[in-house]
Protein backbone atom coordinates (compact mmCIF):
# COMPACT_ATOMS: atom_id res chain seq x y z
CA UNK A 1 0.00 0.00 0.00
CA UNK A 2 2.51 2.43 0.79
CA UNK A 3 6.24 2.76 -1.01
CA UNK A 4 9.08 1.32 0.21
CA UNK A 5 12.82 2.05 -2.04
CA UNK A 6 15.83 0.40 -2.13
CA UNK A 7 19.79 0.89 -2.63
CA UNK A 8 22.52 -1.16 -3.17
CA UNK A 9 22.71 -1.90 0.15
CA UNK A 10 19.63 -1.07 1.93
CA UNK A 11 15.39 -1.19 2.10
CA UNK A 12 14.13 1.66 3.52
CA UNK A 13 10.42 0.91 4.41
CA UNK A 14 7.76 2.94 6.16
CA UNK A 15 8.13 2.33 10.05
CA UNK A 16 5.52 0.42 11.88
CA UNK A 17 4.44 -0.69 15.22
CA UNK A 18 6.43 -3.68 14.62
CA UNK A 19 9.76 -1.82 14.81
CA UNK A 20 8.88 -0.56 18.34
CA UNK A 21 11.98 -2.09 19.76
CA UNK A 22 14.49 -0.38 17.73
CA UNK A 23 12.94 2.87 17.81
CA UNK A 24 13.15 2.46 21.32
CA UNK A 25 16.68 2.20 21.04
CA UNK A 26 17.32 4.46 18.15
CA UNK A 27 15.15 7.06 20.38
CA UNK A 28 17.72 6.60 23.52
CA UNK A 29 20.65 6.96 21.38
CA UNK A 30 23.05 9.78 23.08
CA UNK A 31 23.04 11.56 19.47
CA UNK A 32 19.23 11.26 19.31
CA UNK A 33 18.85 12.94 22.64
CA UNK A 34 21.37 15.50 22.22
CA UNK A 35 20.78 16.43 18.79
CA UNK A 36 17.14 15.62 18.21
CA UNK A 37 15.65 16.08 21.56
CA UNK A 38 14.69 13.42 24.02
CA UNK A 39 10.95 12.15 23.54
CA UNK A 40 10.11 10.19 26.58
CA UNK A 41 10.15 7.22 24.51
CA UNK A 42 11.21 4.58 27.63
CA UNK A 43 9.19 1.48 27.16
CA UNK A 44 7.94 -0.38 24.15
CA UNK A 45 4.34 0.72 25.05
CA UNK A 46 5.33 4.23 24.59
CA UNK A 47 7.73 3.10 21.27
CA UNK A 48 4.43 1.68 19.69
CA UNK A 49 2.56 4.94 20.85
CA UNK A 50 5.53 7.26 19.53
CA UNK A 51 4.62 5.64 16.16
CA UNK A 52 0.93 5.33 16.31
CA UNK A 53 0.46 8.92 16.94
CA UNK A 54 4.14 10.66 15.61
CA UNK A 55 4.67 8.75 12.26
CA UNK A 56 1.23 6.68 11.13
CA UNK A 57 -1.08 9.51 11.21
CA UNK A 58 1.51 11.45 8.39
CA UNK A 59 2.02 8.39 6.55
CA UNK A 60 -1.65 8.01 5.91
CA UNK A 61 -2.45 11.57 5.46
CA UNK A 62 0.76 12.35 2.77
CA UNK A 63 1.70 8.58 1.76
CA UNK A 64 4.83 9.40 3.10
CA UNK A 65 6.45 9.98 6.96
CA UNK A 66 9.29 7.76 8.40
CA UNK A 67 11.08 4.98 7.19
CA UNK A 68 13.30 2.33 9.19
CA UNK A 69 16.47 1.58 6.57
CA UNK A 70 17.44 -1.96 6.94
CA UNK A 71 20.68 -3.26 6.04
CA UNK A 72 20.13 -5.91 3.03
CA UNK A 73 23.29 -7.99 3.47
CA UNK A 74 22.01 -9.12 7.27
CA UNK A 75 17.95 -7.39 7.56
CA UNK A 76 19.75 -5.46 10.74
CA UNK A 77 17.51 -2.03 11.53
CA UNK A 78 20.48 0.69 11.69
CA UNK A 79 18.50 4.17 11.16
CA UNK A 80 15.29 6.02 9.96
CA UNK A 81 15.09 8.34 7.34
CA UNK A 82 12.11 10.55 6.53
CA UNK A 83 9.90 13.25 5.11
CA UNK A 84 7.60 15.44 7.47
CA UNK A 85 5.01 17.80 7.98
CA UNK A 86 6.90 19.73 10.44
CA UNK A 87 4.83 22.52 12.36
CA UNK A 88 6.42 25.57 12.27
CA UNK A 89 8.42 24.72 8.97
CA UNK A 90 6.99 25.18 5.36
CA UNK A 91 7.29 22.85 3.34
CA UNK A 92 8.50 18.58 3.77
CA UNK A 93 11.33 18.12 5.87
CA UNK A 94 14.01 15.65 5.30
CA UNK A 95 16.06 13.92 8.36
CA UNK A 96 17.83 11.09 9.70
CA UNK A 97 18.91 9.25 12.60
CA UNK A 98 21.11 5.90 12.67
CA UNK A 99 22.28 4.00 15.32
CA UNK A 100 26.15 4.74 16.35
CA UNK A 101 27.64 1.30 15.49
CA UNK A 102 26.13 2.39 11.63
CA UNK A 103 27.60 6.12 11.55
CA UNK A 104 30.47 7.03 9.30
CA UNK A 105 29.98 4.42 6.74
CA UNK A 106 27.90 6.11 4.08
CA UNK A 107 24.18 4.71 5.23
CA UNK A 108 23.10 7.95 6.03
CA UNK A 109 24.02 9.35 2.55
CA UNK A 110 22.56 6.42 0.82
CA UNK A 111 19.16 6.12 2.51
CA UNK A 112 18.95 9.89 2.35
CA UNK A 113 19.95 10.16 -1.28
CA UNK A 114 17.06 7.93 -1.94
CA UNK A 115 14.45 9.10 -0.50
CA UNK A 116 15.13 13.03 -1.64
CA UNK A 117 14.83 11.72 -4.96
CA UNK A 118 11.32 9.79 -4.31
CA UNK A 119 10.45 13.08 -2.25
CA UNK A 120 10.75 15.14 -6.04
CA UNK A 121 10.30 12.26 -8.58
CA UNK A 122 7.67 9.97 -6.78
CA UNK A 123 6.03 12.18 -4.54
CA UNK A 124 6.37 15.49 -6.80
CA UNK A 125 7.42 17.28 -3.79
CA UNK A 126 8.85 20.69 -5.34
CA UNK A 127 11.48 21.58 -2.40
CA UNK A 128 12.90 20.07 0.76
CA UNK A 129 13.81 21.68 3.83
CA UNK A 130 15.87 20.28 6.42
CA UNK A 131 16.74 21.55 10.34
CA UNK A 132 19.64 21.18 12.76
CA UNK A 133 21.39 21.92 15.40
CA UNK A 134 24.37 24.60 15.13
CA UNK A 135 26.29 21.82 16.71
CA UNK A 136 25.68 19.05 14.84
CA UNK A 137 28.44 19.64 11.47
CA UNK A 138 28.10 15.96 10.57
CA UNK A 139 24.20 16.60 10.06
CA UNK A 140 25.15 19.91 8.16
CA UNK A 141 27.73 17.98 5.89
CA UNK A 142 25.45 15.04 4.48
CA UNK A 143 22.24 18.17 3.67
CA UNK A 144 25.07 19.97 2.02
CA UNK A 145 26.25 16.54 0.05
CA UNK A 146 22.63 15.99 -0.52
CA UNK A 147 22.83 19.49 -2.16
CA UNK A 148 20.76 21.87 0.23
CA UNK A 149 21.91 25.04 0.66
CA UNK A 150 22.20 27.05 3.62
CA UNK A 151 19.49 29.29 4.15
CA UNK A 152 19.08 31.02 7.73
CA UNK A 153 17.74 29.50 10.60
CA UNK A 154 14.37 29.45 12.21
CA UNK A 155 12.86 28.08 15.60
CA UNK A 156 10.23 25.88 15.55
CA UNK A 157 7.23 26.66 18.07
CA UNK A 158 7.04 26.18 21.91
CA UNK A 159 11.29 25.41 20.93
CA UNK A 160 14.18 28.53 21.73
CA UNK A 161 16.79 26.92 20.01
CA UNK A 162 17.62 28.59 16.77
CA UNK A 163 18.34 26.11 14.31
CA UNK A 164 20.18 25.94 10.44
CA UNK A 165 17.74 26.12 7.96
CA UNK A 166 18.86 24.22 4.37
CA UNK A 167 16.46 24.11 1.41
CA UNK A 168 16.81 22.68 -1.82
CA UNK A 169 14.11 22.80 -5.07
CA UNK A 170 13.82 20.14 -7.58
Amino acid sequence: MYKTFETARLLIRPTTENDAEFILVLLNTPKWIKYIGDRNVKTMVSAKAYIAEKMLPQLKRLGYSNYTVIRKEDNRKIGTCGLYDREGLDGIDIGFAFLPDYEGQGFAFEASNRIKNAAFDEFKIASISAITTKDNVSSQRLLEKLGLKFTGTTRLPNDDEELLLYRIEK
